[in-house]
Parts: structure tokens; sequence; C-alpha cells
């Protein structure tokens, strides 16, 4: 019995092992600025993966709402080879599928995937930021898996960050007891420390820190924007990737620090917290469920004067942002036109809803959305829906940063319609993903474009590791082309090469700048719709 236990015990113990390490992986061990982590090369690949390696102390206890704190020396190898847990957040986007170990607020982890050999070194790397609003996210989700990237020779990087109420609370006694005298920003101070992370130590995986690129969707994007404007962050990196999204009204705009402490103070009021100490001796379950009792959807980025001086547009407008390269865009159906009519999409409710909704403008508004015919009206109440949302401020990072940069932009449209769905039971999700179908919830029409972080895992060149869909030829050469265009980017700052479509940055002073429709077929255009945007810029500045 006893040799039988012994055995059941090595036995159980080399499962562990099979199951953490994976059956075509050997340990290796890299030397970091702080200390020793061990990660896995994996034989069938080629690719080195480090998860799970922290680059901050742990946002707990008494660092609770603050900025994040460079690590301590460690002694010993820490094992990174599962990814750490994600940030604190409810079942928002019930469609992220995450691989990570749990949820925690000690979730200050990164993610290394590299394809460097021994000699290997001065390699391009890719810092992305996960999208979710700033309340839900994970670095560790399929779509945003870096091997595919590492293949094509990029050093490829996925951070943690802070969200919701733990990543963007601000308060006045928060402001009082920090150093640079502001609070909030959480969540994008530590975007900013996994960047001087990525200086201290990306050398050490055979990566270039002179050649890193910024990228993300949708918050992550407009974290790319904050950080691309921000003077903690501008010299850390040499090009920046957005997927829909800029910090920029009417999306996620940062408000003035007294509006941000206005609101963390009618959230301890509501929530029957004395002030900053008792809230932090509370658990990480008393402050959630306070948290989703409130209803809130996270709280506001905040023009502290330290992460962010000024509003972003002001940055621009005065060529104070990082002068890199940008490559930016926007999918063409980011939301469906029901969200605009609320309701059903026809001629006379789009109409209606113009007119509700500009009452001043509602005839210049309806000239620059054709609706005669039902395809039209469709399209009309998308793209205005898609534009108020998150098209727009998009639009108006690239637009400034052309004009005030001698760095080159390149713009596009993502517009490949995704196949079917393998399960009927199951629907697409908002952000990514699928949920499953409600019977009772008023059903969603048919996509005519591509919507809101459809993308994502064709950029990223991770199809296979998303199989919701059922992926054809024509999905993979999509995903081929995007994929090909970031790396080349990433890796000189312009995505033209091999037999790629050829791909013009805008010019500054240029009327109908060049935006590539990048589809099955992907090509080259000349803007047609620009007016759509000037137009909300009036109504946005006023």
């Amino acid at each position: 019995m006893k040799k039988l236990a012994a055995i059941l015990l090595i036995l159980h113990g080399f499962c562990i092992t099979v199951s953490a390490q994976t059956i075509n992986a050997f340990p290796v061990q890299v030397e970091l600025k702080k200390g020793t982590i061990e990660g896995l090369y994996d034989t069938h690949t080629g690719i080195q993966k480090y998860f799970g390696v922290p680059f901050a102390k742990p946002p707990v206890g008494e660092l609770r709402w603050k900025a994040p704190q460079p690590l301590d020396a460690w002694e010993g190898i820490k094992e990174t080879k599962e990814f750490g847990p994600r940030p604190v957040q409810a079942m928002v986007f019930g469609d992220m599928k995450s691989r990570s170990n749990g949820l925690s607020e000690d979730c200050l982890y990164l993610n290394v995937w590299t394809p460097a050999k021994q000699n290997d070194k001065d390699l391009p790397v890719l810092v992305y930021f996960y999208g979710g609003g700033n309340v839900a996210g994970d670095a560790s989700e399929y779509r945003y898996d870096g091997e595919s990237m590492a293949k094509k020779g990029i050093v490829v990087v996925t951070t943690n960050y802070r969200l919701n109420i733990f990543g963007n609370l601000a308060h006045p006694e928060l402001t009082a007891e920090a150093p640079y005298k502001a609070s909030g920003n959480y969540g994008q101070l530590d975007q900013n420390m996994a960047l001087q992370w990525v200086q201290d130590n990306i050398s050490a995986f055979g990566g270039d820190p002179r050649k890193v690129t910024i990228a993300g969707e949708s918050a992550g994007s407009i974290g790319v924007s904050v950080q691309m404007a921000s003077p903690l962050s501008k010299g850390l990196i040499a090009g920046a990737i957005g997927e829909s999204g800029a910090a920029i009204s009417p999306t996620m705009a940062p408000v003035s620090l007294a509006e941000a402490e206005k609101q963390g103070i009618q959230f301890l009021e509501n929530a029957g917290v004395a002030n900053i100490a008792a809230l932090r001796k509370l658990s990480t379950r008393e402050i959630y469920e306070k948290y989703n009792d409130s209803k809130r959807f996270g709280f506001p980025m905040v023009i502290d004067g330290y992460l962010l001086p000024k509003p972003l547009p002001e940055i621009f407008a005065s060529q104070q942002q990082a002068q890199v390269p940008l490559l930016v865009g926007w999918n063409s159906a980011e939301i469906p036109g029901m969200a605009f009519t609320q309701g059903p999409i026809t001629k006379e409710t789009f109409v209606e809803k113009v007119k509700q909704n500009y009452p001043n403008d509602h005839q210049e508004v309806l000239d620059l959305y054709p609706h005669g015919t039902p395809t039209e009206v469709q399209w009309a109440a998308t793209d205005l829906a898609s534009d108020s949302f998150i098209a727009y401020s998009t639009w108006k990072w690239f637009d400034l940063h052309r004009k005030n940069s001698n760095q080159p932009v390149y713009r596009y449209l993502y517009s490949k319609v995704r196949p079917p769905l393998r399960d009927q039971n199951l629907v697409s999700g908002l952000a990514g993903g699928t949920v499953q179908k409600d019977s009772s919830a008023p059903q969603m029409p048919k996509p005519i474009g591509a919507p809101h972080a459809a993308e994502i895992e064709y950029a990223m060149g991770n199809l296979h590791l998303v199989d919701d869909y059922a992926w054809t030829a024509e999905d993979y050469k999509a995903s081929g082309t995007m994929q090909q265009f970031f790396a080349n980017f990433i890796k000189t700052g312009d995505p033209n090469g091999g037999e790629l479509p050829i791909w013009d940055a805008a010019k500054a002073n240029e009327s109908n700048p060049p935006v590539m429709i990048i589809d099955t077929e992907s090509k080259l255009i000349k803007a047609s719709n620009d007016a759509r945007y000037n137009f909300l810029d009036k109504v946005y500045k006023n």
C-alpha cells in the first residue's frame, strides 16, 4: 500500500508538472533587474513564454488607490509559468474569455512571448493594452495571445492594469496624500509602470527598449492615446497603434480633478463610508459589492496635472504628444443602428431621432447620412451610432496627430464581416466573443459590417484560438493581411512591405486623406465621408 501511495503521489506530481509546464516545453530562466524568473520554452513553436510576471508591488492595503510602486528585489527564482490574477471586476462583458488564475486586487502582472534565440537582441517590441471600458478585461484573454505575433520576430507584452473603482477612484483625501497632489488614473499609471518595466527589462528577452510600439483596442486604444499624450510615457514609446477609441469627447474623455473628486465624495457618501481610511479597511468583497450596488460604469479618467496636464486635444494641438508614427482606425459597424433609433430601424424613426438629437442641425445630419432606401437607412443609423459612440473620437486623434506632427499617420477602416457562429444558441457579444442567446431580449439585426472588437483576433493572428466562429479561408486571408500590416508597422513604423496593398500615410492638409479598407480584399481609397466627422467636430466643441 505504501508503494502504491508513493506511486500515486509521484504520478500526481507528474500530472501537476505536465499541466503547469505543458508537454512541449522546458523551463528557461531570465535575469531581470529585480531578480530571476523562470518561464517555458515551447519546442513546437520556438517561442519562450513568461506568464504572470510582476511589474509593480501589489496595490493592496495602504497601496490601494496609490500610484504603482516599483518592485523590491527578490531572492531565488520566481516561477512565471501561469497567468497571474486578473483585476477585480464584475461580468460586465460576459463574453470575455480569461485564462487567468482568478481575480485579485494583487493583479499587476504582465506576460511576455519572445522568439529570441540565445544571441538575438534588439528585436522590436509590442506592448498591448486590453479593452473593456476600464471596468473589465484581462491580459490573458485568448484574442490577445502574443505567440502568433512573436513568430513574426516581435517580443510581445500584454499587461494588466487596475479597473473600475480600484483603477480610477478620485477623492480629495487621496489627492492630499499623493506627492503629485492628484488622484485617480491608477489604471493608466499602471500602464505607464509597465512601460517603465519594459524599458528596464525587455533587453533580457531579446527586445530593444528603443523600439517599443504600444497598441490597444477600445479602452486599450484610449489608454494608448493617453500614454501618447502623457509626459510620463511619451519618451518610452517609438510607435502607437489605436483600434477604436481615444480619450477625447464624447467617449471616455478625462474630466477635471474637481469633477472626479466630486464623484468620489458622492460615492463614499452613498456607500455609507466616512472617509478613505475607512474605505481602505474594507475587504475586497465589501468594496466590490458597494461598487456594484452603485450601478456605476466605472469612474472617469482625470486631468490631474501629472499623468495628463491638459485635455488630449490641447496636448496634441500644442505638439506636446509623443512624436511617433501612428496607425489608427475603427470598424465599419462599431455598434448596431438600433443604439441610435432605440427600436426598429426605419426611415421614419431615423429622421425622428435625428430631429430629437440635433434640433438645430437636423437637416445637415440628414444630408450627411443618406437614408433614402431601406439599405441606406440601415447604414445611416449604424454610421451615426458608431460615429457618436467611438469613431469620431478615434478620427479626432488621427486628425490631431497628422496636423501636429511630422510623423507618418496611417488610417484604416476594418470591414470584414464575421462568419456565422458555430453554436446557434449563442450570439455575438459587445466586446468580442459570445454570450448565450436570450429569447426574451429583442433580436439583434444581422450585422452589416464589422462590429466593435471584431478585429482583435484578426490583427493579432489568433483566429485559431477563438473557436466561436466558423472561420473560412477569407477570414484567414483578412487576418494575414491585417497582422502583417501591424507587424511591419511595429518593426519599422511603416505598415508597407511585401505583397501587401500600398498604404499611404495621411498628409497634414489633405481634405480627403487615404484610408485602408481592411477586408478579404484590402484596398486603399480616398476618404469620402470625413464631412461627417468635421460636422461632429463642431458639435463636440460646443
